[in-house]
C-alpha cells in the first residue's frame, strides 16, 4: 500500500511532447500519472507498442484524434469525459482554451518508461511540441 501526492515539477516528458508527472503503479497491473499540455500546444502523433490506456481529464479544454482499426474520430475533452486508447491506437491531442489541459491517464500494463515504447506517427494537426 502506497500513497502519494501529485508532484509539482514535473518527472519527464512524454513521446508525446506532455508533461509527465508519474503517480503509483501496481507492478504487474497497471499505473497511474499526470499529463499536462500547456494552452495554445499541439501534442506530437504517437503510438503505443505495449500498452493500453484510459484517460480521465481533470481541467482545460481540448480534442483528442484517434485513429484505430480503420476508423478515425476526434472528441472533445472536457472535465469529466473519459476516453480509451486501446494498444495500437495512434493519437494526438491540443488544448482549445487559455487553460493547461490537465489529464489522469492509468497504462495497462505499467508504463514500461522506456524510449522506444511509443513511436511518432503522423496526425492530424501540425505539433507545436518539441
Amino acid at each position: 500500500m502506497k500513497t502519494k501526492r501529485l508532484p509539482v515539477v514535473k518527472d519527464a516528458v512524454a513521446p508525446d511532447g506532455s508533461e509527465v508527472r508519474v503517480l503509483l503503479a501496481l507492478r504487474k497491473h497497471g499505473s497511474t500519472a499526470h499529463f499536462t499540455l500547456r494552452p495554445r500546444q499541439v501534442s506530437k502523433a504517437v503510438q503505443h507498442k505495449t500498452v493500453h490506456e484510459i484517460w480521465y481529464v481533470l481541467r482545460g479544454r481540448g480534442r483528442v484524434w484517434r485513429a484505430f482499426r480503420g476508423s478515425a474520430e476526434v472528441a472533445r475533452l472536457v472535465p469529466g469525459t473519459c476516453i480509451t486508447l486501446p494498444l495500437g491506437t495512434r493519437f494526438q491531442f491540443r488544448t482549445t482554451g487559455a487553460r493547461s489541459l490537465e489529464v489522469l491517464g492509468v497504462t495497462m500494463p505499467p508504463w514500461p518508461n522506456t524510449a522506444d515504447e511509443a513511436r511518432v506517427v503522423p496526425g492530424k494537426w501540425r505539433p507545436t511540441v518539441s
